[in-house]
């Protein structure tokens, strides 16, 4: 499974960015897809999660700080998972990551996912 991690950028605060992540490879009936990030000097931090069984969303999660501004979402049909950014800050400022397990896992805990794509930039400037 090959992930790919599209759409970061610079922008200004307050300003919106779409991210991609689209797994080439295997399919699977049931999945966890998380968006993990990574500021300078700063351990990676998860984002936010998605988990589908049998084409369908089952549930999603976030982290405290992105919730009301970020919305994670997917089409299995592609096998890509999306992270809609609204109402960036500079502290959003990172790299961010795709992350896929073939199973449901604990979405926030980044060893648990077997797959990782690059990174993508996203700069928010203030």
């Amino acid at each position: 499974v090959q992930l790919q991690a599209s759409g970061g950028g610079l922008v200004q605060t307050g300003g919106s960015l779409r991210l991609s992540c689209a797994a080439s490879g295997r399919t699977f009936s049931r999945a966890t897809m998380g968006w993990f990030r990574q500021a300078p000097g700063k351990e990676r931090d998860f984002v936010a999660a998605l988990m589908w069984i049998d084409g369908s969303i089952s549930s999603s999660d976030y982290v405290d700080s992105v919730k009301g501004r970020f919305a994670i979402s997917g089409d299995m049909a592609k096998n890509t998972v999306y992270l809609q950014m609204n109402s960036l800050k500079p502290e959003d400022t990172a790299v961010y990551y795709c992350a896929a397990a073939p199973r449901f896992v604990r979405p926030k805990v980044d060893y648990e996912y077997n797959y990782w794509g690059r990174g993508t930039q996203v700069t928010v400037s203030s």
